[in-house]
């Protein structure tokens, strides 16, 4: 389909007049003469066969069809300077697309991502979540922070943070505990390690016990410790994660005891290049990190 011719000279002229009422400091904005900006708005009022102007004595007053025009048109060029800037801004940047397991993103990732903004601001951060099962090649990822033992086939894996599990559950349900084997008689939820619970239990001296009933598994921790917060039962996750919720007081960890899984690893294809991004991204991870323990 054909575009409309749009006489955009034009509508420039029309639009600085009309917001300054005056052809003489419209025409000083846009660096030409007061003829040129009259020439441009009376060729736009032959074509749209209406008067915008009222020629005063003192300056201009905009008819009827003018005011009409006016809105829409400052409407139309605020957004063709927007999308001018964003596209101004881009360049120079480079893209950096990761993949972040929801329990870090949420629990240690999102509080400081501000400062990585504020620091790197020639990196176009593209953030993603899964729920530690992805694949960097078919998602096109650059990195992917991921928890478990590091061991995954052609990827390089960089030692993040250890994350121990422990049970976590409301402080009502946890005032109920008075010792660890009030949880075998509790509704458990673990992750789809289906070991979680009973690694947990030798942990904490009771080796070889098993709950009476089978914990509910969930494939995401963030959906687990939702189902705890609202009282569904005792979750195993790791409270390094959920610091926020301890303090605001939705659950509590009513046993010392933990159990380490894994660790979260920084992770990336052992064929890809790395580029300056991911070297920056990486490199900031560990710093941020080192101060913590510090």
């Amino acid at each position: 389909m054909q575009r409309p011719h749009l006489p955009l000279k034009a509508l420039l002229a029309f639009e600085a007049a009309a917001r300054h009422l005056s052809f003489t400091l419209a025409a000083q904005e846009m660096n030409v003469t007061q003829a040129a900006v009259s020439h441009q708005v009376k060729a736009l009022e032959e074509r749209l066969g209406v008067t915008l102007f009222r020629r005063l004595s003192r300056g201009l007053a905009l008819t009827p069809e003018g005011e009409a025009l006016l809105p829409s048109l400052r409407r139309s060029f605020d957004t063709m300077a927007h999308s001018l800037r964003q596209v101004s801004e881009s360049q120079g940047k480079q893209p950096l697309t990761i993949g972040v397991v929801g329990t870090f993103a949420t629990g240690w990732l999102l509080p400081r991502l501000a400062d990585f903004y504020q620091q790197f601001p020639w990196i176009d951060l593209r953030l993603s979540t899964h729920n530690n099962r992805v694949n960097l090649a078919e998602e096109g990822l650059d990195l992917a922070v991921r928890f478990g033992d590091g061991a995954w086939h052609g990827t390089l894996a960089e030692p993040l943070m250890a994350s121990p599990l422990t049970p976590l559950c409301t402080p009502q349900m946890a005032a109920q505990l008075t010792d660890v084997e009030g949880l075998l008689r509790c509704q458990l939820l673990r992750s789809y390690r289906e070991e979680e619970w009973s690694e947990w239990f030798t942990a904490a001296g009771l080796s070889g016990a098993l709950p009476l009933r089978s914990p509910i598994q969930f494939d995401s921790s963030l959906t687990m410790m939702e189902a705890a917060r609202q009282g569904i039962g005792v979750a195993l996750a790791p409270v390094a994660m959920f610091r926020s919720w301890v303090e605001a007081g939705w659950v509590c960890q009513p046993f010392a005891a933990q159990v380490a899984m894994g660790r979260y690893w920084l992770t990336r294809l052992r064929n890809r290049d790395e580029t300056a991004a991911m070297r920056t991204f990486s490199e900031w991870l560990q710093q941020a990190m080192d101060k913590e323990l510090i």
